[in-house]
């Protein structure tokens, strides 16, 4: 056995797995076969028998149409990635898809479908590397000490996300991050020179990364690029690799036609016969899983680094312990006492503020409390109010602070949060403008289809944000938002209810969360301890009566005027209950008779809502109501948009009575 049939068995594994499948993408792996090799023999430090091993270097895969190459990678050293599990490609609920997402248990870090997020996801992991390192490591004992790899391609590069993340790893100084550019020149339309021309080696240079160009053919040549990446600690690598997409296809290689479909029997037989390959599908020799086998020197690197921690448990016993839990994702000890005197604290000092302000308040005790928080702001941090009293800067000088000044990237930050959540060991919130999630939409998405528990922080949540007009003001957003599954949108009336939307996303284990807060102001609402705790179902009753004729439901902002409308309804002899529903995802989720408890069945139902209705309908009845907005805002002061909508108690009473008189 020699080391280029190691080699080709990543090829010939790729091949028939996506020819059994009839679906896939053989031709990034037949191409980066040899990077791949490179890396994965000599240099990534992993343990399959363990993967959460938590200083492992991590491995992106973002270029994730070529996933076959690494369940070939996986299977062959050593993870739980059996033979069968590579025949299984892309059969439903195995364990090998299209488009992984992720899967430690498995081995898989992350792989992005849609292109860019993967380089940005490193990125992310690279910061968060970057932050724990600065907070644990001293000159002696490194618990934290290893490197992010991404593989990533031409679509990567072309997606503007790609922009947006790297000049943020460029200028963060992550020299801890080595990607690797599959740089063949084929898309699926065929060869690129037609619409991407960029001389992609000065845009990386511009950035402030370290770039070097190899042929991706010659291991030798890669081998010692990634030795010289590694000297370099204060720039991210790019490695240029110059490669032929379905190498060692005799018909298909350098074209699109190997991009993104099976080769066929026929010229798999003709590529077996090029490349000498003499193995029926899916058989490898013994010699060829010896070669890869990576489970023994896993084992022991894995020791190495118990010994660190053991080092570091005797000489800053106070430093283990805070690390352990941050690993395994705990809260704090006594957080949850610590967060009951806070609520009390709020309630007993609520008063009329915006919700961003409440915000605010809030983080000046999650922060605190919560050191693995890492917040951040899409250049808007004294709007969102991101910055506690707690929140020191994270920048160059001082790697250990937990803000990050993103700059106008708001798709960027998302992407670069999903992978530090991906990475561990930190807890990140990240904030823009509610309108600004069009920007950040698909990242969002993955976040919640991953099951990644992200905090993403909207303020400006309507068009009582007034003179900025149509551009700025939300109205389809929270629809969009609520309609993602696995998504928990907060939207809180006033400070107490923030306090319990900040807790319920600051301890989430596998749900990201959107708290959406307001610009105008709010009015502290009057609960009972029964009402608080409700807080946390996402919806309850703030005024009941046996005797209700309707119920009137609102979030944020608009719950006071229903409060309000209650009161102008009784003095005309109708009695009313008010019902808050912050987080509408978690009220559906609970128990159908909570539900009714809340809103009535026999009961007209008047919704609130300064956004678009359609989320709502769910809840109600053919006949019931919402008072929302189905048109694009307009530019002018709040209080006379709010006015113009029809967001005020004489509209909210009139359109009761309709209710009650029909």
């Amino acid at each position: 056995m020699n080391q280029s049939e190691s080699i080709n068995a990543l090829r010939f594994l790729s091949m028939d797995a996506v020819q059994k499948a009839n679906s896939g993408h053989p031709g990034m792996p037949m191409g980066m076969a040899e990077i791949a090799t490179a890396l994965w023999k000599n240099h990534l430090n992993h343990n399959p028998s363990n993967p959460r091993w938590f200083n492992r270097d991590r491995f992106v895969l973002s270029n994730g149409h070529g996933s076959m190459l690494l369940y070939s990678l996986l299977h062959l050293t050593g993870y739980n990635m059996t033979i069968d599990d590579l025949k299984d490609f892309r059969k439903l609920k195995s364990k090998t898809p299209g488009h992984p997402e992720y899967d430690i248990d498995y081995g898989i870090e992350t792989t992005t479908g849609p292109l860019g997020q993967g380089i940005a996801n490193a990125v992310g992991m690279a910061i968060a590397e970057k932050r724990l390192a600065a907070e644990f490591n001293s000159q002696d004992i490194k618990p934290v000490d290893h490197y992010t790899y991404a593989f990533l391609g031409d679509g990567c590069l072309m997606e503007g996300i790609s922009h947006e993340a790297c000049s943020f790893a460029g200028t963060h100084e992550l020299g801890k991050l080595i990607c690797f550019y599959d740089q063949n020149g084929i898309s699926i339309d065929g060869e690129i020179d037609n619409w991407f021309t960029d001389n992609s080696e000065k845009r990386f240079d511009s950035y402030g990364w370290q770039t070097i160009s190899v042929d991706g053919h010659d291991i030798d040549a890669v081998d010692q690029a990634i030795k010289s990446a590694k000297e370099d600690k204060t720039k991210p690598t790019m490695i240029f690799c110059r490669t032929t997409i379905g190498f060692g296809s005799p018909n298909k290689a350098g074209t699109s036609d190997v991009h993104g479909a099976a080769l066929g029997d026929e010229e798999i037989a003709k590529t077996r016969e090029a490349l000498g390959w003499q193995h029926e599908p899916f058989v490898i020799p013994d010699s060829i899983y010896k070669f890869w086998n990576a489970t023994e020197e896993g084992i022991e690197k894995n020791k190495n680094w118990d010994s660190v921690m053991q080092s570091l448990n005797e000489s800053s016993p106070e430093k283990h312990q805070e690390l352990t839990r941050r690993i395994a994702g705990d809260k704090p000890e006594d957080f949850s006492n610590k967060y009951k005197d806070f609520l009390q604290q709020c309630d007993a000092e609520n008063k009329s503020m915006a919700t961003r302000k409440a915000s605010q308040v809030c983080l000046d005790f999650f922060v605190k409390e919560m050191p693995e928080l890492l917040g951040g702001s899409a250049d808007l941090t004294p709007s969102n109010n991101t910055f506690s009293k707690a929140s020191s800067t994270f920048f160059n000088d001082n790697p250990s602070g937990n803000h990050i000044n993103y700059g106008v990237r708001e798709f960027g930050m998302s992407a670069i949060m999903n992978g530090m959540v991906l990475h561990g060991g930190v807890k990140p919130y990240g904030a823009t403008f509610l309108v600004f999630t069009d920007y950040a939409r698909n990242a969002v998405r993955l976040s919640a289809l991953m099951g990644l528990p992200n905090i993403f922080v909207y303020t400006h949540d309507s068009i009582a944000l007034g003179e900025d007009g149509p551009t700025h003001q939300p109205v389809e957003h929270l629809v969009t938002l609520r309609s993602t599954p696995n998504l928990n949108n907060w939207r809180p009336a006033d400070l107490v209810e923030t306090a319990v939307a900040w807790e319920n996303a600051a301890t989430s284990k596998t749900t990201p969360t959107c708290l959406i807060f307001s610009r105008q102001g709010t009015s502290a609402i009057t609960r009972d301890k029964d009402q608080i705790e409700s807080i946390s179902n996402g919806g309850y009753l703030l005024e009941s009566n046996s005797q209700a004729q309707l119920t009137l439901v609102a979030s944020g902002s608009e719950v006071q005027m229903m409060l309000d409308a209650a009161i102008k309804l009784k003095e005309v002899g109708i009695i009313a209950n008010v019902a808050s529903i912050p987080c509408l995802d978690i009220f559906l989720n609970t128990s159908k008779e909570y539900q009714s408890s809340v809103i009535q069945d026999n009961l007209p139902t008047l919704v609130a809502e300064l956004a678009h209705p359609n989320s709502w309908y769910r809840l109600l009845n053919k006949n019931d109501k919402v008072l929302g907005i189905e048109t694009f805002g307009e530019s002018a002061p709040a209080s006379i948009l709010l006015e113009h909508f029809g967001f005020n108690v004489e509209n909210v009473v009139k359109t009761a009575k309709s209710l009650i008189d029909e």
